[in-house]
């Protein structure tokens, strides 16, 4: 049973934080902690995989545990095993990554534990199927971070990070909260199954809606509920930052996809451009901000802002397709929302982790301190590329393939009834072209004065190439972002599922298309090859 396979790894990584405080002065810890997490999430991630590719009927499963009566429920579907994917292919990255990174981690007593109780909150949160299992874990992916993200007390930065985002965190559990309350009722119906069943009135769909957005979304980064965010990526340890960054961000999401899409009814049309809205405003405020950043790492937590904001534009069409019965195109607009989660995760912890690689080399995050990496560096510096490449939407890499599916799904747009959306939808479309070519003028400044050029301090000068752990991390995910961009149809295909759940359709079968093109509308309208743009800038180079 894959749910059962996915608890047990769970309750391995609540063990393992255990016995990682108890062991985490001992000169073995970082070996095994990370060691064990790697072997852990590997597991768990090959189950999830396994139940989203064979297309399995949903699992159940009711613990004692909780609140006496309710018990803990657990389900994995398709919408779950997809993030599980994500949760888990990150942490055993991350994991693989601080084998190497976590030796110079001054302080891994404050780290260890907390790092795998981490892993385990986000895994529950998504496996979670009554409102209490969700918040109780919900809360604790956000304590276990919190630590993380203080694990380095003594600097007032990171103390000032971290009551940020504490605050920050407790405003969303307590909107998360009221939203779920609401889809109870007066009834007392706390399982996601007794939601569902209940088809909630349009107005108190509405308004958990909204609480979702806001609740989900300010630990997602929406603006303007994203401060904490810039403050607290940066302040955590490197491997840290990219599981915030690429994964937990991405938890986030998935609350919001699944009380929008699921718990709280039938869609009304305005639902649709308040998501719009804010997630244009925050595709370009994430990147204006990124562009005025020096610390490395701060740039990167901005972008992820930027991010969030295509990945909620994707959302947004989704539920402006879906309200009035344009099944096809919400099933476009879901699955190009959907791999854009995805491929942020690959990229964004990319370059979270070349980052941690830079610090570890050199001491520095102020770009302005380094410069002629590319020497001293050029393994690092390599994939670090691929990962700006992949961030600024650049074909043949896995970042273009999301974007331009949204950009085909704003394209249908104008067979849209209502005035509002034709008027909103490209007004947003002009925001993420704005937001894409910002992004590429901040990655060729971040790339060319950290990599490129003469060393501009001392530290830069001396600086060596990062171990063979954190490489292999870097190049693993490298390599996935351009699988994911030369062969986007067999990912694409592996989303059906979660859009046929969601929507009732999902796109057409890639699978099988000359050259393996990716058609998402006709092919006489628009298609894409990424195969073919590969080798062409192969041969051409």
């Amino acid at each position: 049973m894959t749910l059962m396979i996915i608890l047990v790894c769970t309750a391995a990584l609540l063990a393992l934080a255990i016995f990682a405080a108890v062991i985490a002065r001992s000169s073995a810890a970082i070996d095994l902690v990370y060691g064990l997490s790697t072997i852990v999430t590997a597991t768990s991630l090959m189950a999830a995989a396994s139940h989203l590719l064979g297309g399995a009927a949903p699992e159940s499963l009711t613990l004692p545990l909780g609140v006496p009566w309710l018990g803990s429920h657990f389900r994995l579907d398709a919408l779950s095993a997809f993030f599980l994917v994500v949760v888990d292919f990150g942490a055993f990255s991350a994991s693989l990554f601080a084998l190497g990174y976590g030796s110079h981690e001054t302080a891994p007593q404050r780290v260890l534990p907390f790092y795998a109780a981490f892993l385990a909150g986000m895994t529950l949160v998504v496996v979670a199927d009554d409102a209490f299992t969700f918040l109780v874990a919900w809360e604790f992916m956000s304590l276990s971070s919190w630590a993380l993200v203080v694990s380095h007390h003594r600097d007032p930065d990171n103390l000032r990070a971290g009551y940020v985002y504490l605050v920050m965190a407790s405003f969303g559990t307590l909107s998360l909260l009221l939203a779920f309350g609401l889809l109870a009722g007066p009834d007392g119906f706390y399982t996601f199954a007794q939601m569902r069943a209940a088809h909630p009135a349009a107005g108190l769909g509405a308004l958990a809606m909204l609480l979702a957005l806001i609740g989900a979304g300010s630990k997602a980064g929406i603006v303007p509920l994203h401060a904490w965010l810039p403050l607290a990526h940066p302040a955590a340890p490197s491997h840290v930052s990219a599981l915030m960054s690429g994964v937990m961000t991405k938890v986030a999401v998935y609350g919001f996809v699944r009380i929008a899409f699921e718990l709280a009814g039938t869609p009304a049309w305005w639902w649709s451009i308040v998501v719009l809205t804010l997630g244009g405003l925050t595709a370009v405020m994430g990147v204006l901000y990124a562009l005025m950043q020096h610390d490395l790492k701060r740039l990167l937590a901005y972008h992820t802002v930027e991010n969030i904001g295509i990945i909620f534009i994707g959302l947004g069409l989704a539920l402006a397709f879906k309200t009035y019965a344009m099944p096809f195109a919400a099933a476009l607009a879901l699955t190009a929302a959907l791999l854009h989660v995805f491929n942020h995760s690959l990229f964004k912890s990319l370059l979270f982790f070349g980052s941690g690689a830079v610090l570890t080399a050199t001491g520095e995050r102020d770009m302005e301190h380094l410069g002629g990496l590319i020497h001293r560096m050029p393994q690092t510096a390599f994939v670090f590329l691929v990962g700006c490449a992949a961030i600024s939407a650049l074909p043949p890499l896995n970042g273009f393939v999301s974007e331009w599916l949204t950009f085909q799904a704003i394209l249908l747009s104008p067979q849209l009834p209502s005035w509002g959306l034709k008027l909103l939808v490209p007004a947003v479309g002009a925001l993420l072209a704005l937001s894409a070519a910002l992004a590429a003028a901040c990655f060729v400044k971040a790339y060319g004065v950290t990599f490129l050029g003469r060393p501009r301090r001392r530290a830069a000068e001396t600086a060596k190439e990062t171990d063979r752990f954190s490489l292999g991390a870097m190049i693993l995910l490298a390599a996935a972002c351009l699988v994911v961009g030369i062969l986007p149809g067999l990912f694409i295909d592996a989303l059906a599922p979660v859009s046929s759940a969601l929507i009732g359709e999902h796109m057409p079968a890639q699978i099988g298309t000359q050259w393996l093109a990716i058609v998402p509308i006709a092919a006489s309208r628009s298609s894409y090859d990424g195969l073919l743009v590969f080798l062409f800038i192969a041969i051409s180079g």
